[in-house]
């Protein structure tokens, strides 16, 4: 969050937070919604939700048709991405706010940077740094904590 302010970007700040605060909502609705209703069919109805709303605003701002321009690298990413977020990630998410608490589980999901952390370091190259092994830590006595 400092880094942010370092940078003087407060619209990357802004965005953050109102992306927090949108994932932090969205849980409660996310069980209630599926009081009666299967996580499958819960995914089915949100991911269907969104492609009709992402794909409107696409075609009334002409943004639709720069989707030519993807190349295969990038939609082969995308799919992988896809894949372990919204089908894998996103179905055991569903799952688990049916049977579990919505605090005990977003506590845990919460707590993905972990892996991004460890996977960008192993994979992308990316530096080991103080902030980053104390901010990992600071996650794990948290999830211990509030679990």
């Amino acid at each position: 969050m400092f880094r942010l302010f370092r940078r003087n970007n407060h619209m990357v700040f802004l965005l953050a937070f109102i992306g927090m605060t949108c994932w932090g909502i969205a849980p409660l609705f996310v069980k209630l919604g599926l009081k009666d209703v299967n996580p499958l069919m819960g995914l089915a109805v949100r991911t269907t939700f969104t492609l009709i709303v992402i794909s409107s605003i696409m075609f009334i701002n002409g943004s639709i048709y720069s989707l030519k321009n993807i190349s295969s690298t990038a939609l082969i990413l995308l799919a992988v991405e896809a894949i372990f977020a919204t089908l894998i990630g996103d179905l055991a998410y569903f799952a688990a706010i049916k049977r579990g608490a919505v605090s005990s589980v977003t506590i845990i999901m919460a707590s993905s940077p972990l892996i991004t952390i460890i996977c960008s370091i192993l994979f992308l190259d990316e530096q080991i740094t103080f902030s980053r092994i104390t901010g990992a830590v600071l996650v794990i006595i948290g999830i211990i904590i509030a679990i």
